[in-house]
């Protein structure tokens, strides 16, 4: 009998530190379309990975306390996790990267990739900031992270497009992400 209680004891504990399953990128979308919805928001769809610091640095900046509540305020944001390193691909959403390629998004194109969305599903755009004098942009162009003022410039006309989000309340995202501008190494 005492057997009996210690395996079931340690059968409880193994199942506790299971780890269950990142939901299908499916589920996660229509539940932000939902919740956008009801909310009257838009959506943030970003594609990460756990190793990229670029994609950490894009989640800290939106999280950033000057920032986090304007996002809040005018997005549900949500992650799909993809191209998981090997002995890490239990941690992606089942179809993230179907789902990044239904965007346009390339896989092979870098991350983070976010598009931007309206509760049904239509993109207002996304991180492939198109060059001048083309309305599209490619893998190629992906500005991840914005970090340059170009990259910001363009992320703030994206958010301006699909939010409520004031002139003033922009700036303040503006000057936040110009903070993820690497340090030169040029030492002239």
């Amino acid at each position: 009998m005492k057997t009996l209680f210690a395996l079931i004891l340690v059968l409880v504990s193994l199942g506790s530190f299971a780890q269950t399953a990142p939901d299908p990128s499916t589920t996660v979308l229509n539940a932000a379309y939902a919740k956008a919805q009801s909310e009257h928001k838009n959506v943030i769809l970003m594609f990460h990975a756990s190793w990229c610091g670029w994609c950490k640095k894009m989640e800290a900046s939106i999280n950033d306390p000057e920032c986090q509540k304007l996002f809040s305020d005018n997005y549900v944001i949500v992650y799909l996790d993809i191209l998981e390193r090997a002995g890490k691909e239990n941690l992606e959403n089942p179809d993230g990267a179907d789902v990044m390629k239904s965007f346009n998004g390339d896989p092979n194109g870098g991350i983070p990739f976010w598009v931007i969305l309206d509760p049904s599903g239509k993109a207002f755009g996304n991180s492939y900031k198109p060059p001048v004098g083309s309305s599209v942009g490619t893998a190629k162009d992906n500005v991840g992270c914005p970090a340059e003022a170009d990259e910001v410039a363009y992320f703030i006309s994206l958010l301006k497009s699909s939010s409520k989000l004031s002139d003033a309340q922009l700036a303040v995202i503006k000057n936040r992400f110009l903070k993820n501008k690497p340090a030169s190494t040029n030492a002239n």
